[in-house]
């Protein structure tokens, strides 16, 4: 087929065209601006055109978008115009995943981290939602068999449509909201919805919501206080390690700190332990390298260490940040210096008061513009919310060598240098941080 990504730029749109790229097919996309991920797709021989225009529709098959696309699309109404499908990522799923065998990872928080671990441990094809720094991308592609390990989104209800195998939930708390006109029923049946398709489940029974399941749902279920004991953080060459004991299944090392990182990994194993071996999962595990943006080390010197981390949640946020503690003590750093660039007014609003504690245990504060990703700027005085903090509001950081410039105003406010330092944000601050931008 002659297949057109709209929005290719995003990494979720990306990976279905690259998956689909090597299936054989031929793939096209467009997006409103360039971008490293649309140059790394020109790189794999696909036609990606900017910004969006009519004329990028011309003889292709079917044609689909990613859930900010709006029918005013140029490209949209020039596909319906001349009688190509169109559809949405989430119905394009149906189509693309309809032939798998899906371990579908879901949750509010850590579905990349978890999804690059199982495919770490697993063969066969793979969709994440962020780059495993282990093969240097967002897809692996296998066709030595039909299994397909898959990040799924509920942001837009597209996990319904991921076809699950195995249905592995890491949480289910309430995020992504206002596609579900802020609905709590409608937002937790979808989970249901998802969990009740799947042949196999993998759930977390200490998340809130999922445990009320426990007599609805024949599952495997991890109690994260119980069943992983022994938690230990660790250096292996200077990269950061945590050791656990899981279960009766023995003794585990995952790249990553935290007690969050050792249950990502362990719903990752109770999956792939219905198919595979103990030993052949532990070995695996070890090339497991993280990805990129989460807990991501981008410089380091005697003096410091320099942190990207995509998290944009206050539950990441602090679980992060409790990781970053562990390690600042494993390497001899007693301050710790966040940057946050907050993601969206909707998002930062609804969660203002979680925001307002999760940065506990940072020295020092620096609070960037907020990234609207198109939202309309909404008032929040972060001064006065924020000012229980050592605060510094900025407009960007600057990055030469190991050096974090503080800019406001096109001056220079102060100059990091030491300690820990790491950014959180889902924008461009993880090109602010590593010095591309």
């Amino acid at each position: 087929m002659k297949i057109h990504f709209i929005g290719i730029g995003g990494i979720g749109i990306s990976g279905l065209a690259q998956y689909m790229r090597f299936k054989g097919h031929e793939v096209s996309g467009s997006d409103i601006s360039d971008s490293a991920i649309t140059k790394k797709l020109r790189e794999l021989g696909i036609k990606v055109t900017v910004p969006h225009a009519k004329e990028a529709i011309d003889c292709q098959d079917l044609v689909v978008h990613s859930a900010i696309i709006s029918p005013n699309n140029p490209e949209v109404v020039a596909a319906r115009a001349k009688g190509i499908e169109v559809l949405a990522r989430r119905e394009a799923l149906l189509q693309i995943l309809d032939d798998k065998k899906v371990y579908s990872v879901a949750g509010a928080h850590g579905k990349s981290t978890t999804t690059a671990i199982l495919t770490a441990i697993m063969s066969g094809s793979a969709i994440i939602g962020a780059e495993s720094k282990a093969f240097g991308s967002n897809v692996r592609y296998d066709d030595s068999n039909d299994i397909m390990i898959f990040e799924a989104d509920e942001s837009d209800g597209s996990f319904i449509n991921s076809n699950p195998y195995c249905a592995l939930v890491i949480n289910a708390e309430p995020e992504h909201m206002e596609y579900y006109d802020y609905n709590y029923d409608r937002f937790y049946d979808s989970y249901k919805t998802f969990i009740g398709s799947a042949k196999i489940c993998v759930l977390n029974a200490e998340d809130p919501f999922l445990n009320t399941l426990k007599n609805e749902f024949d599952a495997i279920w991890l109690h994260p206080s119980q069943d992983i004991l022994d938690i230990e953080y660790i250096l292996i060459e200077d990269e950061p390690y945590t050791r656990f004991t899981l279960k009766q299944l023995g003794v585990f090392d995952v790249w990553g700190f935290g007690r969050h990182i050792a249950i990502d990994a362990s719903l990752a194993i109770l999956a792939a332990h219905v198919s595979m071996g103990l030993e052949d999962i532990r070995t695996n595990l070890l090339t497991f390298k993280g990805i990129k943006k989460r807990f991501d080390i981008v410089g380091s010197d005697k003096d410091s260490v320099i942190i990207d981390d995509y998290g944009h949640h206050p539950t990441e946020i602090k679980a992060t940040l409790q990781s970053v503690k562990e390690y600042a003590a494993l390497k001899g750093f007693s301050k710790i210096t966040a940057i946050w660039q907050p993601h969206k007014y909707s998002r930062t609003i609804d969660n203002l008061e979680e925001f307002i504690h999760c940065f506990e245990g940072a020295e020092e504060l620096i609070i960037l513009p907020v990234w609207s990703a198109g939202e309309a700027p909404r008032d929040i005085d972060f001064q006065e919310k924020f000012k229980q903090y050592n605060l510094i509001m900025a407009d960007n950081i600057a990055r030469i060598d190991n050096e974090i410039s503080i800019m406001k105003d096109n001056e220079v406010l102060k100059i990091v240098d030491n300690g820990l330092i790491i950014s959180f944000g889902a924008g461009d601050i993880t090109y602010q941080i590593r010095g591309l931008k």
